[in-house]
């Protein structure tokens, strides 16, 4: 089996309006330097079973093209502050792999069918300090269409993921992410009011 990519997922999530400007990342501690933005177009795909397996057990299954890590990915449930993300290659064709097929079947071995569809215009920014990437901040214009319904949905937002110079403790991790929150509101934006992408493509 193709021995996947393995990385844990720490971010906050935020609505803000189609001109909400973008915030001011000065007062975040550890930042020296934020990058120019760097423009993506994301095209993604979900599945799940025709009773929703893979989305009661709190898991997500996507093969996304555009971005640095385009590919076939499994997002597992939320463990603590986090979410362990399994990526392998586009391989040919959009068949399921053998590899993420085994993944999978830890929660189902039932027939996999397409649930929604994600475009996304992201923008994407480095916050930089000393020790390297703190984090990265992203601006996404999403387009999504629930598959099963035909209904297709549109919203802006922002996602703050933290990076290998992140904090590691939890204090300095809540001390950061609570001077990205003010950052946040003071530019106009607001906690999500929904967990993921998916989910809010799916109208929960």
């Amino acid at each position: 089996m193709t021995e996947p990519s393995r990385t844990v997922e720490v971010e906050r999530k935020y609505d803000v309006d189609l001109e909400t400007p973008l915030p001011w990342w000065e007062a975040i501690p550890g930042v020296d330097a934020v990058s120019s933005g760097e423009v993506r177009t994301l095209d993604a795909q979900y599945f799940d079973t025709a009773d929703g397996t893979l989305s009661r057990a709190g898991v997500a299954l996507r093969r996304r093209t555009g971005g640095p890590d385009e590919g076939w990915h499994v997002k597992g449930p939320r463990q603590g502050d986090g979410r362990l993300e399994l990526g392998w290659p586009l391989g040919d064709g959009d068949t399921l792999p053998s590899a993420v097929a085994a993944t999978v079947s830890e929660w189902t071995t039932a027939p996999l069918t397409p649930l929604a569809r994600i475009e996304n215009d992201r923008t994407a920014y480095l916050l930089t300090g000393s020790d390297g990437v703190v984090a990265e901040f992203v601006d996404d214009r999403v387009r999504a269409t629930d598959l099963r319904r035909n209904v297709r949905r549109e919203w802006r937002e922002w996602e703050m993921e933290l990076g290998p110079a992140a904090p590691a403790d939890d204090a300095g991790r809540a001390v950061f992410f609570d001077a990205v929150e003010r950052a946040v509101v003071a530019a106009g934006g607001r906690e999500s009011a929904s967990g993921s992408k998916l989910a809010r493509a799916l109208g929960v």
